[in-house]
């Protein structure tokens, strides 16, 4: 079986092709996958880069289940992995100058191709990621850190930084465990009270309510929001000097006062999906134990409960930070 999102709002169980393995290529029985926001957007129909019918999911806890020819021998069958879920052409502007995470012609599972939303999945061997020392549902989450954690790459964070965070959703939780597991300070900033008090267990030294913002000097900024606003607020609250770092995508055209962006002299950039060793650096901090995962988990679902779970998400976002759904190599 696998859930597809047949077109906006509708959401269902199919039968799935048989999942056969060619050379190169791995079979993964698929544990966990997460449903994320852009899997919400897409159910939504706010998701341009989607074609629908369109299988969601690539947020991946899978295990090798067989390997086709020329797969390199180290994985084995029974194995745990991720999964590093972009594409890269190898030959776009981003992908020779190594940033294959902004390919230009890329196609991420569950969005621009079928993802991983159903029992089994066949991936080139390069994609599959071992995490030893992971359990099953922290692998499914290593992907979004991942995304957060380029970020604060992008930002050239430091620890002698200071940082100031916009939003906690998964991506900016993300962003958060970057910028602790480098040594640098953070500071949240977010409109749900509860992600603030939680933020501050997993140490972030202050915590702001988006209206009560005032007095802070922080070297970056990281917005991981998405709204004109809090774009907006980015080049507001940087210093003079700093560094602003953009994942959100804000849909509508976005205004600004241009002359803080020469009067400031900012760095601002762009953050995009993540590379490799963005994922190996969320592998390495998580085996360390050095963040809980639990407080991440909101649900964990079964395949047919996805349509309930999606309108609950609808009517209360701020409840959730990740929902799992459990596959365990379902087929039926």
């Amino acid at each position: 079986m696998a859930l597809t999102i047949s077109s906006p709002g509708t959401i269902s169980l199919i039968p799935d092709e048989y999942v056969s393995v060619g050379a190169g290529e791995v079979l993964l029985q698929l544990n966990y996958v997460g449903f994320c926001g852009s899997d919400l957007s897409t159910f939504l129909g706010k998701n341009p880069l989607v074609k629908y019918p369109v299988i969601p999911g690539h947020e991946i806890s899978a295990v090798i289940h067989a390997v086709g020819a020329d797969v390199p021998s180290h994985l084995l069958p029974g194995t745990p992995c991720t999964v590093h879920p972009y594409t890269s052409c190898g030959k776009c502007t981003a992908c020779q100058k190594g940033k294959t995470n902004a390919c230009q012609f890329n196609q991420t599972l569950g969005v621009q191709r079928d993802g991983a939303m159903r029992g089994f999945i066949a991936v080139p061997w390069q994609k599959v990621i071992l995490a030893p020392g992971l359990n099953a549902q922290e692998l499914a989450m290593v992907e979004p850190l991942s995304v957060g954690y380029h970020a604060v790459s992008r930002g050239q964070v430091s620890e002698k930084d200071t940082v100031l965070i916009i939003g906690l959703g998964m991506i900016g939780v993300g962003v958060l465990f970057g910028v602790l597991s480098r040594g640098a300070k953070a500071i949240v900033v977010d409109q749900d009270q509860r992600k603030l008090d939680q933020a501050l267990q997993w140490g972030a030294s202050e915590a702001y309510l988006s209206a009560n913002v005032k007095d802070v000097s922080p070297d970056v900024i990281i917005e991981a929001v998405g709204s004109p606003v809090t774009y907006r607020n980015a080049i507001d609250w940087a210093p003079f000097g700093g560094r602003v770092v953009y994942i959100g995508y804000a849909l509508p055209e976005v205004a600004f006062e241009t002359r803080w962006f020469v009067q400031k002299e900012l760095d601002i950039k762009g953050s995009r999906n993540a590379l490799a060793e963005d994922f190996e650096a969320v592998v390495n901090y998580l085996r360390a134990g050095s963040f809980d995962l639990q407080p991440l988990i909101s649900k964990i679902i079964q395949p047919e409960d996805a349509a309930q779970t999606i309108q609950e998400w609808i009517k209360s976002p701020g409840d959730i930070y990740r929902i799992l759904v459990q596959w365990n190599g379902r087929l039926s």
